[in-house]
C-alpha cells in the first residue's frame, strides 16, 4: 500500500475559548470587562500540529473523536478551509473544548472541560490501522483515548512521536506514551531535573529521541546518549501569546526528521517555528510556512551545544 500520507496526527482536536486577562493568576473580583473580546475557535493540539505540519508542505491526516456538536462544526470547518483531512469518529459526550485565560506576558492558563469524555471510548482499530499503514509517521496526542492506539500503531510499523506537554516526570497517565513512542517531546516547565526525566524516557521506553523544550533558555535534546542545548530563537515580532508554541515546535522537528534532516538541525527548526508561533495571537490560527522556516534557519543562528 502506498505511504500516501507523510503524517498521521491522532487526537487532540477541540475548541478553546480565549480570554485575555489583565494578569495571572487573575485575582478574585466580581467581573472583568475584557475590552479585547472573547473569542472562541477551533484549535487545540491536534489541530494545531495537523495545521502547523500542513503549512510545512507535508501531507496530514487527522484522526479524533469529534461531536456532532456546534464544536464540532467549527473543528471540521477549520480542517476544510486548511486542506487538511479528517476522520471524524462520532463522539456523544461531545467535542472536547477548554478555555484558555491568557496574560499580557504571553503566559497562558487553561481550563480543560473533562466532561466530554468516557472511560470506554476508543478509536476504531480497523481505522487507526487502515490509516497507519497508509502514513510515513504517526503523531499521537496525549488525549484520552489515544493510549489505546499504540499497539495498533506498532503492529503497522509506523513510527511514532508524542508531545507528553507539561509532564512531571510522575504522573502515570502519561507513561504510556512517553515509553510507548520513538520521539517524545514534553515541556521542562514542571520537571525539577530535565536531563534525569529525558534519560528514563530512553532507558523505559523505545525512544530514540527526546526533546525538552525550556521556554526563553531554548531546548534540550537528547540523542545517542548525548544531551545538547538547543538555544533560543529570537521572536520576529512581539510575543503576545505562547498558546500553540510546543505545537509549533514539534511540527517543525518532524518536519525535519522526515525531510532527513539531523536532530540537531531538527531541534533548530522546532525552535524557529516555537519563537514565531509566540507571535500569533491564539485567536488566530496560522502557522509558519515552509518557506518562511527555511529562511530563518538559514540565517546565521549559534549552534546547539552541550550543556
Amino acid at each position: 500500500m502506498s505511504r500516501d500520507i507523510d503524517v498521521l496526527v491522532l487526537g487532540g482536536a477541540g475548541v478553546d475559548t480565549i480570554v485575555y486577562v489583565p494578569e495571572l493568576p487573575l485575582p478574585y473580583a466580581d467581573s472583568y470587562h475584557i475590552d479585547s473580546g472573547i473569542r472562541t475557535r477551533a484549535g487545540q493540539t491536534g489541530d494545531f500540529m495537523a495545521l502547523g505540519l500542513t503549512a510545512l508542505g507535508l501531507a496530514v491526516h487527522h484522526l479524533d473523536l469529534i461531536g456532532d456538536d456546534p464544536e464540532g462544526d467549527l473543528v471540521r470547518a477549520l480542517h476544510r478551509e486548511h486542506g487538511i483531512a479528517l476522520t471524524d469518529v462520532p463522539q456523544p459526550a461531545g467535542t472536547k473544548r477548554a478555555v484558555n485565560l491568557v496574560g499580557p506576558d504571553g503566559r497562558r492558563l487553561s481550563l480543560y472541560d473533562t466532561s466530554r469524555s468516557r472511560p470506554g471510548d476508543r478509536l476504531p482499530e480497523d481505522t487507526v490501522r487502515a490509516l497507519a499503514e497508509r502514513a510515513r509517521h504517526a503523531h499521537v496526542c496525549i488525549t484520552q483515548p489515544c493510549a489505546d492506539a499504540l499497539p495498533v500503531l506498532r503492529e503497522a510499523e509506523v513510527t511514532v512521536s508524542t508531545d507528553l506537554h507539561d509532564w512531571d516526570g510522575e504522573n502515570p497517565y502519561h507513561e504510556a506514551f512517553a515509553y510507548g513512542a520513538d520521539i517524545v517531546l514534553l515541556s521542562a516547565a514542571a520537571l525539577s531535573d530535565p536531563e534525569a526525566v529525558m534519560r528514563r524516557i530512553v532507558e523505559r521506553g523505545r525512544a530514540r529521541l527526546v526533546v525538552a523544550t525550556a521556554g526563553a533558555e531554548g531546548a534540550y535534546l537528547l540523542a545517542d546518549g548525548e544531551l545538547t542545548h538547543v538555544p533560543p530563537v529570537t521572536p520576529p515580532a512581539p510575543v503576545v501569546d505562547s498558546n500553540g508554541a510546543g505545537d509549533a515546535f514539534a511540527a517543525a522537528f518532524l518536519h525535519g526528521l522526515l525531510e532527513g534532516e539531523t536532530p540537531e538541525r531538527c531541534a533548530r527548526f522546532g525552535a524557529i517555528a516555537g519563537a514565531h508561533a509566540c507571535t500569533i495571537p491564539s485567536t488566530e490560527a496560522s502557522a509558519i510556512t515552509r518557506d518562511e522556516l527555511l529562511a530563518r534557519a538559514a540565517e546565521a543562528d549559534p549552534a546547539p551545544s552541550r550543556p
